[in-house]
């Protein structure tokens, strides 16, 4: 299918755009001196710096990577002028200024920023003077991509190419910093491929039974715990029922208990929400009254892989819910760099394009599919995406944890995202998970893309609904699950199911970039993510719909969530909002901080009076009593607050396999009053949110 260009602003001469001219030719100016003072070392070489991914120092190295193995390395060139970038990119988002949304056309961003024609050949003259094949020359010469074996790699940039073990997975890395000789060196910001983390899917499904959450990183996806049904209908909308008592025995007489509080999803397919739902908690509908849409936007999704039946899925899921088509005219599918060598059904990629045509049906979709969920098919997938003007909205539900990203890795995708806020695109990127990130770090830590400065990250909450949809409670995404009786044997003393949360969002400071100044009011020198949230908990999840061949019927409906649909419904609300402003808005984030209460929710601290407690009697001289938090099975030492708790019955009438669930709670890492780092500065109250950007409202 072919791509649609978005509608910028007409091409200007870079004279008629106000102070800009004297930028440029100072910093011209000091390029070229730059380029004079170095040239003398250029037959020389350097060191690539802080281009060794931060989990080498730590993780074991199990040894050489095969040698023979082929790779592909890419090499990303110093972009010119960077200063006069970095200050035109604060620049036109402040009110005050001349420049103000003054948006850059991709032909002026590669006539004052890219590298030249010159200097990529001489990065491509670089790797086949070192037994590497070019295989491609990224737009506007911004990288080189080449491929070789792992032994010529190693020879090209003089570095110790391992396999090291990086929590569950076996990842190959740079023991050390590459080597670049001869006259390319200068003219190199990072070299990437060399290592093979790949991002993660943040998705999530709601689970039945009792194995523990687990999190589907890449298809084919686990299904085998997901709570699934023939039609969407066979989930309610009625998550938290009411408070209840219920009393379990077993076949002997003893134990027996007393649960009361809260009910969770009494059906026995569970707890899915429709758009409907949604439409009117977060008051959706009276934007679509007022006629905004997303009509005349584009969003675009950013994934690896692919779900080969997408578009017959999505169709069913509008169909079902009363949206419009997806046809070649408002939909499409676009491999880059290269069609992927992986297959299979990918639940992520239909949740996200589902959710995002739910929010903002009248939207284009252009779905984008990297080879792979490696950094490098990611970054230059995304780079296409902004330098082609595809759509003003960017939306990936990926994520990386901190510590297996070089600084270069991580300042090669603020680039790339600067370049897309420069021409008034904004990059939207899920934030962190619990489950996720520590299947794949010994520790926690903050995301990329999600903590970018010139990105906007997304957090998640749980959510709770009235019998008329509005919103009875929403509490940051932290789920623990606490075992009261399994296949009919009653547990004396209630424990957790993990040591910690069974699913979850979660942020915090950036170990890589300062606080950018739309984050000035928040303490600490930082970026902190995420910026803003969404819901996200998949046991206050949504419905999808997704192909599965070894079914019968084989499209079959779930519930899910994720911070991967929390990000595609905000670039979703997005697009909408740039509609109403009828001008693009660029990146999010900056204007975020200064919208008022009625737009953002903040998510505080929420508690119940019919949180779950138990009785149990062990014997007819023995009887437990279990307050809140002890039949959550939380340790008395352990920093825990408000939250808000109910029983789960896997299996409705019957006694067998019966959890109590909480939600929000751990002081250690939650919502409160202002910012925090699970739900950043809340949820949008969608018709306020992108009515404050009409062209008629005031302090935009």
């Amino acid at each position: 299918m072919n791509a649609r260009k978005a509608v910028f602003p007409p091409t200007r001469k870079m004279e008629d755009l106000p102070g800009r001219g004297v930028w440029f030719v100072v910093l011209g100016w000091l390029v070229s001196v730059t380029l004079l003072l170095t040239s003398a070392y250029a037959t020389g070489g350097q060191f690539i710096s802080n281009n060794t991914p931060r989990f080498v120092a730590t993780a074991t190295n199990l040894g050489a990577t095969d040698a023979a193995q082929s790779v592909e390395v890419s090499l990303w060139l110093q972009p010119h002028n960077r200063a006069a970038l970095d200050a035109l990119a604060q620049d036109l988002y402040n009110p005050r200024s001349a420049n103000y949304r003054h948006w850059l056309t991709s032909a002026e961003i590669a006539a004052e920023f890219a590298p030249t024609a010159a200097e990529a050949k001489t990065v491509q003259e670089f790797f086949q003077s070192n037994g590497l094949k070019v295989v491609a020359v990224g737009p506007n010469n911004f990288y080189v991509r080449a491929s070789g074996t792992v032994a010529s790699v190693e020879s090209a940039f003089q570095v110790q190419i391992n396999n090291y073990q990086v929590g569950t997975q076996v990842v190959r890395a740079n023991a050390s910093a590459p080597y670049i000789a001869g006259p390319a060196a200068p003219l190199v910001q990072s070299v990437a491929g060399l290592d093979s983390v790949q991002f993660n899917h943040a998705f999530e499904f709601q689970q039945r039974g009792m194995p523990s959450m687990s999190s589907s990183d890449s298809p084919p996806a686990d299904f085998s715990h997901a709570a699934s049904a023939p039609d969407s209908v066979s989930f309610e909308a009625a998550c938290f029922p009411g408070p209840t008592t219920e009393d379990y025995t077993t076949l002997g007489g003893y134990p027996k208990a007393t649960y009361s509080g809260n009910l969770y999803s009494s059906g026995s397919a569970g707890c899915g929400y429709s758009p409907a739902n949604i439409y009117a908690a977060y008051n959706l509908n009276g934007l679509y009254a007022e006629g905004y849409n997303g009509a005349g936007q584009t969003i675009v999704i950013m994934d690896w892989c692919g779900s080969p039946t997408i578009l017959a899925d999505a169709n069913t899921f509008s169909k079902k819910f009363g949206l419009p088509e997806l046809t070649a005219s408002n939909f499409s599918i676009i491999t880059y760099p290269a069609p992927s060598d992986c297959s299979g059904e990918d639940p992520q990629i239909n949740l996200e394009v589902e959710w995002a045509h739910a929010i903002a049906p009248g939207a284009n979709i252009d779905l984008i599919i990297a080879s792979s969920g490696g950094f490098e098919d990611m970054d230059e997938a995304t780079f296409y995406a902004v330098n082609s003007g595809l759509g003003n909205v960017i939306s990936g539900g990926y994520f990386s944890p901190e510590e297996q990203v070089s600084s270069a890795e991580a300042n090669k995708e603020n680039l790339i995202s600067e370049i897309a806020a420069v021409a008034g695109i904004a990059t939207n990127y899920a934030g962190s998970e619990w489950q996720t990130v520590l299947q794949h770090s010994p520790v926690f830590f903050v995301t990329l893309p999600a903590d970018l400065p010139y990105a906007t990250g997304v957090g998640g909450v749980s959510l709770g609904l009235n019998s008329d949809n509005s919103i009875a409670f929403q509490t940051d995404w932290e789920s623990w699950e606490s075992i009261l009786d399994v296949a009919g044997n009653i547990t004396t003393s209630p424990s957790p199911r993990t040591s910690g949360p069974e699913t979850g969002a979660a942020g915090g400071a950036s170990q890589f970039f300062a606080k950018p100044s739309f984050q000035n009011s928040l303490a600490g020198k930082k970026r902190l993510e995420p910026d803003i949230s969404w819901l996200a908990d998949p046991y206050t999840g949504v419905v999808m719909v997704i192909t599965q061949p070894s079914q019968f019927p084989p499209q079959v409906w779930y519930v899910s969530g994720g911070v991967g649909l929390a990000t595609p419904m905000f670039s979703a609300l997005w697009a909408i909002a740039n509609q109403e402003a009828g001008t693009a808005l660029g990146q999010a984030a900056p204007y975020l901080y200064s919208m008022p209460s009625t737009a953002i929710t903040d998510v505080v601290p929420y508690g119940s009076q019919h949180d779950v407690t138990a009785i149990v009697e062990v014997s007819s001289s023995q009887t437990n009593r279990f307050n809140s938090k002890e039949t959550m099975g939380i340790p008395a030492s352990f920093p825990f607050g408000e939250f808000y708790s109910a029983i789960w019955n896997l299996f409705p009438g019957e006694q067998n396999d019966a959890l109590a669930i909480s939600f929000g709670g751990d002081t250690s890492l939650r919502s409160r009053v202002g910012w925090d780092e699970v739900t950043g500065l809340g949820t949008p109250n969608a018709q306020a949110f992108a009515d404050w950007f009409a062209p008629a409202a005031k302090n935009k």
